[in-house]
């Protein structure tokens, strides 16, 4: 077997279950789980009916590099969203159709690691543990950059070591982020495609929560669009990582895209075709009536809104959290240990978070997520607001 397989970590969801295999909640208090970050709004009916329509291409092998036509979609899409210069995000060439961000971070890694020399992937710390084990399993050694209330929850990119730089092939973004929800400024993409430039390693930005913000005037700005800003419309060394998991709540589609240096996606889209990944057909098809429609999305970040706006009043009687920038995450300070306020809330309240530091790795001594928890505002309003009571409940006691 990979010898890399025993560098793997337990997933956050694991150690969970661990915290709380003697926990016996109360029966009278229904569970809430605020711990998985899995989008609960109904499905769009209008995506469903075209899968219903299509399940007769369950007959037909589906191509590694997806219809012409959702690329098309998916190009025209972020053209627009983004702002880029017309017909410069070319379907053929600079789009590969992944299934869900999951799945192509991971495959990713596995084709642009360069490991017959030193190879470092940086990334944020609290971070999505794929960026880790990918990097583990395509042997190279994974480098964190601390995220925490003192940068705003962005790595300081002006302090990381020139020796890491030179040996870094990957550099994670994460923005909106996972869990603070912090945006990267169009500044600090700047000066990471500077030291991209610089140093010669690929910008890899998870963006898969980009379309969930409060202020309708006020879009996260991404990769690309800073890329368009600096006149880069080549993208070079820079791919973004996008799915309609949070965006239309098809998390089940599997269905999502990498977007950017065409140099980059040709050699990656010829490790795809022995990857034996193609996205159903049905699915691809269903996905292209996603990207064309926003209306559902907009009705999805009110009904965001409106959680946000109910819960986070309530917790702040009696804990330190603020409104995230994006996301449908929290990310609270916890007034004792993030393990203790877990496993004791799930004990007394049936409510269920994350640890901050199931998401984080000490380093020198200190985790970022200690002393955090994360909380998905993923269920209905009303459970939401239940939850967030009990938490009030269980801090005053």
């Amino acid at each position: 077997m990979n010898p890399n397989l025993s560098r793997l970590h337990p997933y956050p969801f694991e150690k969970l279950a661990r915290l709380k295999a003697d926990v016996v909640p109360p029966e009278h208090l229904a569970a809430i789980s605020l711990g998985i970050g899995e989008p609960k709004h109904p499905s769009p009916e209008f995506v469903k009916q075209v899968i219903a329509d299509n399940l007769d291409k369950l007959a037909n092998y589906p191509t590694t590099g997806g219809l012409p036509e959702l690329r098309q979609a998916i190009a025209d899409w972020a053209t627009r969203r983004f702002g880029l210069n017309p017909g410069s995000l070319k379907a053929d060439g600079n789009v590969v159709p992944v299934n869900g961000t999951r799945e192509g971070i991971f495959s990713f890694v596995q084709a642009a690691v360069d490991n017959t020399r030193p190879a470092t992937v940086v990334s944020p710390n609290p971070f999505y543990q794929i960026y880790e084990g990918a990097a583990l399993l395509a042997g190279a050694t994974p480098r964190y950059l601390p995220c925490d209330a003192g940068n705003g929850f962005i790595p300081d990119f002006e302090a990381v070591p020139e020796s890491v730089w030179k040996e870094c092939q990957i550099l994670f973004l994460c923005s909106p982020g996972n869990p603070s929800g912090a945006v990267i400024p169009r500044d600090t993409l700047k000066k990471v495609i500077a030291l991209a430039d610089r140093h010669d390693f690929i910008i890899a930005s998870d963006e898969c929560y980009s379309e969930l913000y409060p202020d309708e005037a006020n879009p996260p700005e991404g990769l690309l669009q800073t890329c368009a800003a600096l006149g880069r419309d080549d993208y070079a060394r820079c791919v973004v990582f996008h799915s309609l998991s949070k965006r239309s709540n098809l998390p089940g589609l599997r269905s999502g895209f990498v977007a950017g240096d065409a140099r980059i996606l040709k050699e990656y889209l010829r490790y795809r075709t022995y990857h034996g990944c193609a996205m159903p057909i049905h699915n691809q098809l269903a996905s292209i009536a996603a990207w064309q429609d926003e209306d559902h999305v907009k009705e999805n970040r009110a009904a965001y809104r409106a959680k946000f706006n109910a819960v986070v009043p309530i917790l702040q009687q009696a804990m330190k959290v603020d409104f995230p920038d994006a996301g449908f995450y929290l990310w609270p300070e916890t007034p004792m240990s993030d393990e203790t306020f877990a496993r004791d809330l799930s004990a007394q309240q049936n409510v269920h978070v994350l640890p901050g530091r199931y998401l984080s790795r000490t380093i020198d001594g200190y985790n970022p997520g200690e002393n955090r928890v994360r909380m998905a505002l993923v269920a209905p309003l009303e459970e939401c607001v239940e939850a967030a009571e009990r938490i009030v409940r269980f801090l005053q006691r």
